[in-house]
């Protein structure tokens, strides 16, 4: 079996193929070689080093050549522009999100009408397809049944990907499964171009010993899922079987991730119980209209329903997030942030 990452060495990327170098199976069946192709290799990555991988480096569009050189099983594209440089340069998000997928689609149809394997394409798409559009606001709780108004470029991007894919499966060139990840956080390493990044910098920044800036209402409700719950939904959509039934895939529908529904002050007034005052005192409220008008028109509540038949459930508590986060990311984490009288250690 020979299994494709889009975005490998991104964050989700490496994620994703460590747990699967980890496993060195996918469904049960001997992974043969995992290719990982991004844009850019970091020197010294263990995953490159590791005897299964393959590293494709370079523009995708450039390199499918190399991606299909030999039979394609499974292709996990999380590959992406983020939401804040879409909306800043829009002939980037297209070339970037929606012709690099077209791209992948064709050279999976490719494959599989020139006899080799249907491609099982995994697609990764967000939260925010979903917008409020004013003519037509969005339920209470939102649902795999709600319809998509995206009120952003990368929103629509992800959406029209979304149909491509399900064009494609019906058609019979792939086999294609949509998971629409929620903002996750938190994050490790540098800052990146998401508009919602800040909602894992103002707590990775503190904890760091570094000052965070939060630029929307602390009363804005959003919806979260940790690094450890994503990958482990993006694999569940992976590997899950089409059918009725428990664990498996039941009809075409995208999958929402769980959502675990907070709000900043919620996640705020989390950081200063878990880190104290000095720490929490680091984050500085200064609203930017631009940031709060995309994530603002994220919806916050879900219906998890459908992530649940997978086997899915949301994080239990921010509070456990934040101290997932001490445990796995120890060495970016200022000495004695975490720790107060009467606290637990990180990860206890």
């Amino acid at each position: 079996m020979r299994i494709v990452i889009t975005g490998g060495f991104g964050f989700l990327g490496r994620q994703v193929a460590e747990t699967l170098l980890k496993r060195r199976t996918f469904r049960g069946a001997p992974i043969d070689r995992l290719v990982l192709a991004d844009r850019f290799v970091p020197s010294g990555s263990p995953e490159a080093t590791d005897p299964l991988v393959d590293v494709v480096q370079g523009d995708l569009t450039d390199r499918l050549d190399e991606v299909f050189a030999e039979p394609v099983h499974v292709l996990i594209h999380l590959a992406a522009a983020v939401s804040a440089e879409c909306e800043a340069d829009f002939d980037l998000g297209m070339r970037a999100n929606v012709d690099t997928t077209r791209a992948l689609l064709e050279a999976a149809r490719a494959q599989s009408v020139g006899g080799g394997p249907t491609p099982r394409v995994v697609f990764s798409s967000s939260v925010a397809v979903y917008g409020c559009d004013p003519a037509l606001p969005l339920p209470p709780v939102v649902s795999e049944s709600t319809l998509p108004t995206p009120r952003s470029s990368y929103g629509t991007q992800k959406f029209v990907c979304e149909q491509l894919v399900a064009e494609y499966t019906r058609r019979g060139f792939v086999d294609g499964r949509v998971a629409r990840l929620m903002t996750v956080s938190v994050r490790p390493g540098k800052p990146n171009a998401a508009a919602s990044g800040f909602l894992s910098g103002i707590i990775r920044e503190p904890l760091a010993g570094l000052p965070a800036t939060c630029p929307v209402h602390p009363d804005l409700r959003v919806a979260l899922a940790s690094p450890r719950r994503t990958v482990e939904g993006i694999l569940r959509v992976a590997e899950a079987e089409r059918g009725v039934g428990p664990g498996r895939l039941d009809g075409a529908l995208p999958v929402n991730l769980p959502a675990l529904t907070v709000s900043v002050a919620d996640m705020l007034a989390t950081l200063r119980r878990v880190a104290g005052d000095a720490v929490a005192d680091l984050v500085a409220i200064a609203p930017d209209a631009d940031v709060e008008a995309i994530v603002g028109s994220w919806p916050a509540v879900f219906d998890n329903a459908r992530a649940a038949a997978l086997g899915l459930e949301p994080d239990t508590s921010f509070e456990t997030v934040v101290r997932d986060y001490l445990a796995d990311h120890a060495d970016a984490v200022m000495a004695g942030a975490p720790r107060r009288a009467g606290q637990r250690e990180p990860g206890r």
